[in-house]
C-alpha cells in the first residue's frame, strides 16, 4: 500500500524519518520540495561528482577510479551533454523495517531530458540518498542545488520483512555525502 503525506508527516516528525523534513511543498521561485501528497520531494545538496574522459578511465563497479569525475561545490552544476553527475539528498532518511521506498524523478527536469537514477531505499536503510543524474540531450543542462530533484514513494507491506538492509550489514548503510561504488 503506499502511504499518505499523514503517514510520512508522522513518521518523519515523530521518529526522525526524514531530516531535515519540510511539512509542505516550498515552491516559490525554485523547483519544488517538500512533502506532497503520497511522496517527499527531496532536495539535491550543493556537492556533485561530474563525470569527465580526462584520464580515459573505464568505469568499472568492481574496481571503481574515482579519477573519472571532477568534484564541485556549487549551488548549480553543468551536466554536460550525454553525460553523468552524482550528487545526494539535503535530506538524511532512516526507513522503517516494514516500508520499501522507490524514488521517482520530478516533471521538471524531466521535460528538460535530466533523469534521475535511485535504487529502492530498502527496509531499515539509512543515510544521505546518493542521486544519478543523467542528460540525455546533446546540449549542456543545469541542476540547481539546494531544489527539489525527485520524488520518494513509500510503500509498506502487509509485515516487516524478515531480514532488512541492516540486518544484512548493507554496503551502503549509514552513507553520508555522495557515495561511489563499493564492492
Amino acid at each position: 500500500m503506499i502511504l499518505s503525506d499523514r503517514w510520512i508527516r508522522d513518521k518523519a516528525l515523530n521518529e526522525g524519518m526524514i531530516e531535515p523534513f519540510e511539512e509542505a511543498q516550498r515552491r516559490e521561485g525554485c523547483i519544488s520540495y517538500g512533502l506532497s501528497s503520497f511522496g517527499y520531494d527531496a532536495r539535491v545538496a550543493d556537492e556533485f561528482k561530474i563525470f569527465t574522459n580526462i584520464d580515459s578511465t573505464v568505469v568499472d563497479p568492481k574496481n571503481f577510479d574515482d579519477s573519472c569525475f571532477v568534484d564541485r561545490q556549487t549551488d548549480c552544476v553543468v551536466i554536460p551533454p550525454n553525460s553523468f553527475v552524482l550528487g545526494r539528498t539535503v535530506e538524511y532518511f532512516r526507513i522503517p523495517r516494514d516500508v520499501l521506498v522507490i524514488c521517482l524523478g520530478k516533471s521538471t527536469y524531466a521535460r528538460t531530458g535530466i533523469v534521475v537514477n535511485v535504487t529502492p531505499l530498502e527496509p531499515e536503510w539509512e543515510g544521505h540518498v546518493t542521486l544519478e543524474f543523467s542528460n540525455t540531450t546533446p546540449l549542456p543542462a543545469k541542476l540547481y542545488a539546494n531544489e527539489g530533484a525527485c520524488q520518494f514513494l513509500f510503500y509498506q507491506g502487509n509485515e516487516p520483512c524478515e531480514t532488512s538492509y541492516r540486518d544484512r550489514s548493507g554496503k551502503y548503510m549509514g552513507q553520508r555525502g555522495v557515495t561511489l561504488p563499493r564492492l
